[in-house]
Parts: C-alpha cells; sequence; structure tokens
C-alpha cells in the first residue's frame, strides 16, 4: 500500500509575499531581486537611502517583479510594526521575512570603543529581536522567516570579536524562536555567509588578506551575493523540513 504525503505549507512560490530587511544594497539587494525573479511579491526595506531602495523596487519591476519600497529603524518596535501593517494593506499579509540589515565595526576587544559596541547592539541584537517579534505575530502559516547570522561566529576571525559576539545572539535568538513557533507551521532558520565579495567586505582590506580570505574554502574563491541570495531562495521556498538551524553559506570554510 503507498501512502500519499503532503507537504504542510507548501505555498506556491509565486503566490508568497515577502519583506526584506536591507534590501535596498549590497547583499539584501541581491536576495530581493532573486525572490522577486522565483514570483514573490517583495517588500524592500531601507533605513537610510530611499533612493538605493527606490532603485531596487525600479530594477524588480522592469524585470516584470511586483515590488515596494518600506522604511523603518528596525531597532524601533512601532516603526517596524507600522512597516509590518503596511506589507499587510498593499498585499493582504506576509508569508517570507529576510532580514540581512545589520551593521559591521570591526576592532581588536582591547581596543573596542564601547559606544560602537553598543550601536551595533542595538542594530544587530535589539533589531533582530524586534523584526522577528513581528515577524512571529504575523506571518502565514507556511511562512519562513531567515535571520542573517555569520561565518565568523564559528572560524573566530581576529578583530571581529563585537560583530561576532552579536551574530551569536541572531543564532540564539533564532534557534529558540524556531521551537517557540511550534504548530504554526512557520520555519525559522539562519543563513550565516562566509568572506563574500561585497563592497562592505572588500573596503579597506589589502589585496593580500582577500586571497588569504578566499583561499580559505575549499573551492577557494569568495563567495558572492548571488550564492547567498540561493541558499535564502532555498529556505524562503521549497525548503518546509529545514527549520531551526543555521546554515552556513560559505563554500565549506571550517
Amino acid at each position: 500500500m503507498t501512502t500519499s504525503l503532503t507537504t504542510p505549507g507548501a505555498t506556491p512560490v509565486a503566490d508568497r509575499v515577502a519583506l526584506v530587511t536591507g534590501g535596498s544594497g549590497g547583499m539584501g539587494r541581491t536576495v530581493a531581486e532573486r525572490l522577486a525573479a522565483d514570483g514573490m511579491k517583495v517588500l524592500v526595506h531601507y533605513a537610510g537611502s530611499r533612493a538605493r531602495a527606490e532603485e531596487t523596487v525600479r530594477t524588480i519591476t522592469e524585470a516584470g517583479g511586483t515590488a515596494t519600497a518600506v522604511s523603518a529603524d528596525v531597532a524601533d518596535e512601532a516603526e517596524v510594526a507600522a512597516m509590518f501593517d503596511t506589507a499587510e494593506e498593499l498585499y493582504g499579509g506576509l508569508d517570507v521575512v529576510v532580514h540581512t540589515a545589520g551593521i559591521m565595526l570591526l576592532s581588536p576587544l582591547v581596543d573596542q570603543d564601547l559606544d560602537v559596541l553598543d550601536r551595533m547592539h542595538r542594530t544587530n541584537i535589539r533589531g533582530t529581536f524586534v523584526v522577528d517579534q513581528q515577524a512571529a505575530r504575523r506571518l502565514r502559516a507556511g511562512g519562513a522567516l531567515i535571520n542573517f547570522s555569520s561565518s565568523v561566529v564559528k572560524i573566530g576571525l581576529t578583530g571581529y570579536t563585537a560583530y561576532a559576539a552579536t551574530k551569536g545572539a541572531v543564532d540564539a535568538i533564532t534557534l529558540i524562536l524556531a521551537r517557540e513557533l511550534r504548530g504554526r507551521d512557520i520555519t525559522v532558520n539562519a543563513v550565516a555567509p562566509g568572506p563574500t565579495a561585497t563592497p562592505l567586505f572588500l573596503d579597506g582590506k589589502e589585496q593580500a588578506v582577500v586571497d588569504r580570505l578566499a583561499n580559505m574554502a575549499p573551492l577557494e574563491r569568495l563567495g558572492t551575493p548571488d550564492d547567498i541570495a540561493e541558499a535564502v531562495a532555498f529556505l524562503a521556498g521549497p525548503a518546509r523540513w529545514i527549520n531551526g538551524q543555521i546554515l552556513y553559506a560559505n563554500g565549506g570554510v571550517i
């Protein structure tokens, strides 16, 4: 006797609505464009650069997709709640939240400016908590929440102490929230990129440093934003049986 199996929450990708925080630039923009190319309606979040967000929206719409720019300070609960309100008003609800927004300011621990530490804490930890709180309250059944961590939590590069600490907190939030949403048919995961060729990563680094970091992976290259967006698209669409995981998208860096 054969048994017919169905996957709970297997909403077609083309019917899903996604919010991408930090979607105006960097990896966030690539993620937003990838989800739109997959057929999702996308809200492109920005904090400071409306022009860049609108450029992302224009790129998506000119390619035949649907997108809207929305603004919020991710650490401000009222502004984030209003952003989710906008998503519901425009598109009837949300199925996917990808939280890429964050800041990275590097220093050895012994020299760390505590004001800088507090800034990263506010954006990277409080911001993740606030966005995830709204996502947990509002994502529809079959939804997916994808946070952004970092492989540096595991590989421990010097100078990344404070940043890695904030991303370790993102890991903890992700793993516990997945369990707290038992019974809701919502997956909660994080993508942890390794060294990736973005302007933020490459800025100020000597070529020898870039080459050394590229060689860390057995594939002997830096990641690309498209590599990371591919992992996000997998978790945002077909990957309904992956939950409560940190996905290291780093080419095999140990």
